[in-house]
């Protein structure tokens, strides 16, 4: 594994109980994760897909989330699968970091403004996969990165974190500005969602007993 020492640790010392590290290989990418929910935003990523870095640095920044990333690809085919394979590999460490959910919010949500743009995003910690995605982009390809991309990544993720997810770009001219504010507004429902309310105690916030 002497290839993937780079994408380890994060640059600070975790001391925080909920995190994971998940690395995922397939004949089309290797992917590394580390993810600390308790974090500061500190980010060190590299998809070799520059948007898509940005985003995921929405996710760290706005969310809170540690987040390092290291990926290698096809991407002399496209970013199809390194970009959900992403998604997948993030989906389990996301999982494997909330363990059994205890004492969670359970539930997040936030809007996010840019401009003229305008998303709203809405998370559960389920147990249940489900994505609604509804974000017309007003153009296909962002720079090098094809919007239809961020369907997939956030498909990938909601499959492997179990988890439901509501995405809804209520306007927007710009494409860039309105995948941006769809990563600013996970990354915050996701903080919200993943915060600890100190009135749950070792509850799990289901009248099941398990998420």
């Amino acid at each position: 594994m002497a290839a993937w020492r780079g994408a380890w640790p994060l640059p600070h010392s975790i001391s925080s109980m909920r995190t994971a590290q998940v690395i995922r290989q397939t004949a089309e990418t290797r992917i590394a994760v580390e993810l600390d929910l308790d974090g500061s935003g500190v980010s060190k990523l590299a998809t070799g897909i520059g948007f898509f870095d940005h985003m995921l640095d929405q996710i760290a920044r706005h969310g809170l989330v540690d987040l390092a990333v290291h990926a290698e690809g096809d991407l002399h085919i496209d970013g199809h699968h390194t970009v959900e394979d992403v998604g997948i590999t993030i989906g389990q460490a996301l999982a494997k970091a909330l363990g059994d959910k205890k004492g969670v919010r359970r539930y997040g949500h936030a809007y996010v403004p840019l401009d003229e743009a305008l998303s709203r995003v809405v998370v559960d910690f389920s147990g249940r996969p489900g994505l609604v995605w509804h974000v017309p982009f007003a153009r296909a390809m962002i720079g090098q990165f094809d919007v239809d991309l961020a369907h997939e990544f956030f498909q990938g993720l909601v499959n492997h974190a179990f988890i439901t997810l509501h995405v809804d770009n209520l306007r927007g001219e710009n494409a860039h500005h309105q995948c941006e504010t769809v990563f600013k507004a996970f990354g915050r429902a996701l903080r919200a969602a993943a915060e600890i309310d100190p009135r749950m105690g070792s509850v799990i916030p289901s009248t099941k007993g398990s998420l």
